[in-house]
C-alpha cells in the first residue's frame, strides 16, 4: 500500500454532475436574458468555485451586483436540479470501498459550496467512509491553495508526503503539488489528459480500477 490517506476531488472525479450544473446555469443565464452555453462547454467553466463558475459564463462586462444575483440564484435552482441525472462514474464505489477496506484514510476536498458536496456524499456515498469532507468555505482559500489539503493531512495524521491527491483537473494537480503531495489525475472526468500533464500530475489513470491496482498493488 503507497499511502495511508487519499483526498478526491468530488465533481468530474467521483460525480458526474456536468448536466445538472449546466441545467442549473442555463436556467439562471436565461432569467438574467443571458445566452446559455452547450452542456459539454461546462466542462471548462467548472472547478474553480461557484463565483468564478458565474463570471465565467455570464457576458463580459456584467456588473457586480448582479453576478452576485446570479450566485444566489443558483444555489437556489441547484437545490432542485442536483440530482436528477448526478451519479458515481462506474467503479467507483467498488473502488472506494476496497481502498476503505485496507484502512486507508479518505476524504473529499472540493471548491463547489460546501453544503452541496456535504449534500452529494450523503447523498451517493456510505455513512463514514469520507470522515472529512469539505467543501468552499467561507473563510478558507479555495483549491488550489493548499492549506485545506494540508488541514486534511493534519487532521489524518499523516505527513503530506504520504496522501494522494486525486482530481481530474489542473487545478487538482496544483493543489497536491503545492500541499507536496503525490497526485493522480483521472482521464474520465470534465477535463482533458493534456491538462493533468500539462500540469505535471505524478500518474494518470483511466478507471478506477487502476487507482485501486496503483494504490494497492504497487509495482
Amino acid at each position: 500500500m503507497l499511502y495511508p490517506s487519499i483526498i478526491f476531488d468530488l465533481d468530474g472525479t467521483l460525480l458526474d454532475t456536468l448536466a445538472d450544473l449546466a441545467e442549473t446555469c442555463n436556467e439562471v443565464l436565461k432569467y438574467h436574458h443571458f445566452p446559455p452555453h452547450p452542456t459539454d462547454a461546462y466542462r471548462n467553466f467548472i472547478g474553480d468555485g461557484l463565483q468564478r463558475l458565474i463570471k465565467k459564463i455570464a457576458p463580459v462586462g456584467t456588473k457586480e451586483d448582479v453576478l452576485q444575483q446570479c450566485c444566489t440564484l443558483f444555489r437556489e435552482q441547484y437545490s432542485r436540479n442536483w440530482k436528477r441525472n448526478s451519479c458515481p462514474y462506474e467503479g467507483i464505489s467498488d473502488m472506494l470501498s476496497a481502498l476503505k477496506k485496507h484502512g486507508i484514510d479518505l476524504a473529499v476536498l472540493s471548491n463547489k459550496p460546501h453544503e452541496f458536496t456535504k449534500l452529494f456524499i450523503d447523498e451517493f456515498f456510505p455513512s463514514g467512509l469520507f470522515p472529512i469532507v469539505y467543501g468552499q468555505r467561507d473563510g478558507f482559500p479555495k483549491k488550489p491553495d493548499p492549506t485545506v489539503a494540508l488541514e486534511i493531512a493534519a487532521q489524518f495524521g499523516v505527513r503530506p508526503q504520504d496522501t494522494l491527491f486525486v482530481g481530474d483537473s489542473g487545478v487538482d494537480i496544483l493543489t497536491g503539488k503545492a500541499a507536496n503531495m503525490m497526485t493522480a489525475g483521472v482521464s474520465w472526468g470534465f477535463r482533458s489528459v493534456q491538462e493533468l500533464t500539462d500540469n505535471n500530475a505524478d500518474i494518470i489513470v483511466h478507471n478506477p480500477l487502476e487507482l485501486k491496482q496503483y494504490v494497492l498493488f504497487p509495482t
